[in-house]
């Protein structure tokens, strides 16, 4: 529910310049476009997870969109017939978009890519590694922990010395 006291972001400060690029392109140049944008993919992520306002994420989301567009330019004049290939075959060779029959056309385009634009595959696995962010974001405040004071009727507060002893033996059995 939106309320009227919420102020959203205008129309001129939502628009941007989109990345006309289909899915099997995207899926293709994926592990090189995000090794190519890993710095501001990261800033964007800890933004959108540190402030849970997309609204005060707009210009970090605007960066990752500017970065796509840099990257996707480069490859174009680098690299545009491998790319073409690579992606007419992730497009063509199976309805979900696999890698597995590309192999050989995939050679073909990280090879070029690693020669002109000077940027490896990541290895296998390499987005799903814990890093070290190394960014610039100052750290949010941690969270004020919640208060409930009100007991119920009839509940006593017990302090640890108060309880009585247990029934049917020691309640934490775990601690020794």
């Amino acid at each position: 529910m939106v309320t009227k006291s919420l102020e959203l972001p205008t129309f001129e400060e939502l628009t941007v310049e989109e990345v006309p690029i289909s899915s099997p392109g995207l899926r293709a140049a994926s592990n090189h476009f995000g090794k190519y944008c890993l710095e501001v993919n990261d800033e964007f992520m800890m933004c959108k997870i540190e402030t849970d306002d997309p609204r005060k994420c707009i210009n970090e989301g605007k960066a990752v969109t500017n970065c796509a567009l840099e990257f996707f330019r480069k490859l174009k004049v680098n690299c545009y017939d491998e790319f073409q290939i690579y992606s007419n075959c992730i497009d063509k060779s199976s309805t979900r978009l696999d890698f597995e029959p590309c192999r050989k056309t995939q050679a073909v385009y990280d090879k070029c890519v690693f020669e002109k634009m000077g940027i490896e595959r990541p290895e296998h696995g390499f987005f799903c590694k814990a890093r070290v962010y190394t960014g610039n974001r100052p750290k949010p405040p941690p969270a004020e922990p919640q208060v409930f004071s009100d007991l119920p009727v009839g509940l006593k507060d017990f302090n640890e010395e108060e309880r009585p002893p247990a029934k049917y033996g020691q309640r934490n059995w775990f601690i020794k």
